[in-house]
């Protein structure tokens, strides 16, 4: 379900009129996932359905810089800086709730002056992978979990993250799954949470107390690829706005402290016929279907070259680590977490498979493209999978990049996905990881001094 349902200009109007409000944000999802934009009085947004912002605000890395010199970034975005058209999309219309004055929030889509959606803007990117279902008589249904840490303020970045001091003025020292305690001491801030994401209709269900300490996990309930997508974008702005007011950080980085697990957004996807709604990986007599193995048999065979997209930064190769609660291979099996593939025990309707490897630091609307994109390889492919995985896959090979520059070099090879991704969307997305990762090379980690200034 999206936040709004059907809402048109008109209806939109009508709700900023009934919550009088007097300021817009309008957002646009960048390939990070950081929401870049403009803030509108409300006369002006009224007045203006077309705002316009430089196509290259969408081609910059994570520290603010662009490629140069790199040509096939060149062909995609256009070294004159021009335009695009700003959209607004009315079913994202939200609040703001953390604002002092009456203040709405709306993600906007990217317009060339022709008309036609910029193809490399994440939210373009997944529409062009929902189209491809579509056109199949198919529409995936997704159910994201977001995990997340909350950490003690710092402002030194050279100094290491801390978990922050919860109502029992200590801090976790000892890890705490599941733990209903543990979530209690931070109560006020999630108390919060939940009262912002009920005014925003964001339709988040579970809290857990993860592995790490000052870990913990969202989950959301299912729906609409694009409205998770939108949602998920919501919750981490708000949830970092949250706890700023109660004097801590909230991280999706994918490591953000040494000796603990990493964070993920694992994402449980199944597919429905259109018209009669049946889930398609399922047979009538309710055994799994030839979609659903041809579905995990694509996810086997196109995540390792997917990989730059769902783990987007140096940090997250952090994470991809054996034994550390995350999969380092694209094994599967039933009800087992130490697969990238969980099959976890359902009925004949909500058969569906949950993808691991998904980092929590993934922009949520290219990391929901690129895995229904190789599920729909695998199907329209009709890929067969290896065989299930009884046991640890921990100790099995690992299948994964272990680096940046590895996993875009497997992405820019791929051919087939580069085709249903987008062309000029891959070219964007992996020269900014290119410069990214040599920004990165520029920097001398705390590990280098200490192990070898005075060793080497």
């Amino acid at each position: 379900m999206s936040i709004r349902e059907n809402f048109t200009y008109a209806d939109m109007d009508l709700w900023l009129n009934e919550k009088r409000v007097t300021e817009i944000e309008c957002l646009v999802p960048d390939l990070t996932g950081v929401a870049r934009g403009k803030i509108l009085p409300r006369g002006k947004f009224t007045t203006e359905r077309g705002m316009r912002m430089p196509e290259a605000v969408l081609g910059m890395t994570v520290t603010g810089n662009y490629p140069t010199h790199n040509a096939a970034y060149d062909r995609a975005i256009s070294s004159t800086d021009r335009d695009m058209i700003l959209k607004a999309d009315p079913n994202t219309i939200t609040l703001v709730p953390w604002a002092g004055d009456p203040t709405a929030q709306v993600i906007n889509d990217c317009f060339f002056t022709d008309g036609t959606l910029v193809d490399f803007a994440p939210r373009s990117v997944l529409r062009r992978i929902l189209k491809l279902y579509a056109d199949k008589g198919w529409s995936p249904v997704v159910a994201p979990e977001l995990e997340f840490y909350l950490t003690a303020q710092n402002t030194d970045p050279d100094i290491p993250l801390k978990p922050p001091v919860g109502r029992s003025g200590r801090a976790e020292t000892s890890r705490q799954i599941y733990s209903i305690d543990a979530v209690n001491e931070f109560d006020p801030l999630f108390e919060d949470i939940y009262d912002y994401c009920e005014l925003m209709q964001l339709d988040v269900d579970t809290l857990i107390h993860e592995i790490g300490a000052g870990q913990m996990e969202i989950n959301f309930l299912h729906g609409n690829p694009l409205a998770l997508a939108d949602k998920v974008f919501f919750f981490k702005r708000t949830l970092r706005e949250a706890a700023l007011k109660h004097g801590m950080y909230a991280t999706f980085m994918a490591k953000p402290m040494t000796g603990e697990p990493g964070s993920a957004m694992h994402v449980h996807q199944s597919v429905v016929n259109t018209k009669t709604g049946k889930n398609i990986f399922s047979n009538d007599d309710g055994s799994s279907s030839p979609a659903f193995m041809h579905y995990i048999g694509g996810l086997q065979r196109y995540m390792p070259s997917a990989m730059a997209v769902v783990a987007p930064y140096v940090n997250s190769y952090r994470r991809i680590v054996r034994h550390t609660a995350a999969p380092i291979n694209v094994q599967w099996g039933h009800d087992n977490r130490t697969v990238g593939f969980r099959i976890p025990e359902s009925g004949t309707q909500d058969r569906r498979v949950e993808n691991r490897v998904i980092g929590a630091d993934a922009n949520p609307y290219l990391a929901l493209a690129v895995t229904l994109a190789c599920g729909y390889l695998g199907m329209t492919e009709q890929l067969s999978p290896s065989p299930m995985t009884i046991g640890s896959a921990y100790d099995s090979d690992f299948e994964l990049p272990q680096g940046l520059p590895q996993a875009l070099e497997a992405l820019r090879a791929e051919s087939n996905l580069r085709s249903v991704l987008g062309e000029r969307f891959v070219d964007v997305y992996s020269a900014i990881k290119d410069l990214e990762h040599a920004e990165f090379m520029k920097v001398i980690s705390p590990w280098e001094r200490e192990h070898l200034l005075l060793h080497v």
